[in-house]
């Protein structure tokens, strides 16, 4: 798919959740499951509500697109951190009031991985840096463990992508995280944060969202 051919694949997108394409038009017989056609036809389910559509970017074309349609916003900014503020920008000049949003509103994705022992959140992340080495370079595979990432050998071009991929992840006590995130979300003027936490221990990864929800006082699912 060619960046030309996404706005109108878009639109398509878009009707095709309402289900409103006009009469004579190719798609008109097409209905999207779930979808509205549910909401009449017998034994389906009876809503016409769908999901909100957002558009993701990790660059300023999505951004402006989104702002051009009056859409919510959801920015990469743990791929693409260097792009996040002139994206946010970009998509805060471009935006045009829609029946979806009055004003606009932006998320930004961001990785951040809390434990009750700082030392650990450094070697996990690590271990996580390492795993995003391999899948740049065609060899992706599971989180290495923290003992596998201290004794790998960087050669100088990955130990720079390293430095550079840690630079933005916010890791640490509940705390420190907590002030991490709080700042960044100051500097980005982004309206909400979504967290994606990289470890080698899946139990590390809940505990990481539990300290961080605790942190906010948020409640636990």
């Amino acid at each position: 798919m060619g960046a030309d051919e996404f706005p109108q694949q878009l639109a398509e997108l878009t009707r095709f959740l309402d289900d409103d394409f006009p009469d004579g038009h190719p798609y008109r017989r097409i209905h999207a499951v779930p979808g509205p056609i549910q909401a009449t036809s017998p034994g389906g389910v009876q809503s016409r509500h769908r999901p909100p559509l957002w558009l993701l970017g990790s660059s300023g074309f999505s951004a402006r697109l989104a702002g051009v349609l009056g859409l919510p916003f959801a920015f990469a900014h743990h791929f693409s951190a260097q792009n996040t503020i002139p994206a946010l920008d970009l998509y805060r000049e471009s935006f045009q009031p829609s029946a979806v949003l009055d004003a606009p509103y932006a998320l930004i994705g961001v990785s951040a991985l809390a434990t009750d022992d700082e030392n650990e959140a450094r070697r996990q992340v690590a271990a996580a840096a390492l795993n995003m080495v391999r899948l740049r370079t065609g060899r992706p595979g599971l989180v290495p463990t923290p003992e596998e990432a201290e004794a790998y050998e960087y050669n100088e071009m990955e130990r720079e992508f390293v430095n550079s991929w840690n630079s933005n992840v916010i890791h640490g006590t509940a705390d420190q995280v907590r002030t991490g995130l709080d700042d960044l979300a100051k500097r980005t003027g982004a309206d909400e944060l979504m967290i994606t936490g990289n470890a080698h221990s899946g139990d590390l990864r809940v505990r990481s969202y539990e300290l961080i929800a605790d942190a906010y006082g948020l409640p636990r699912a």
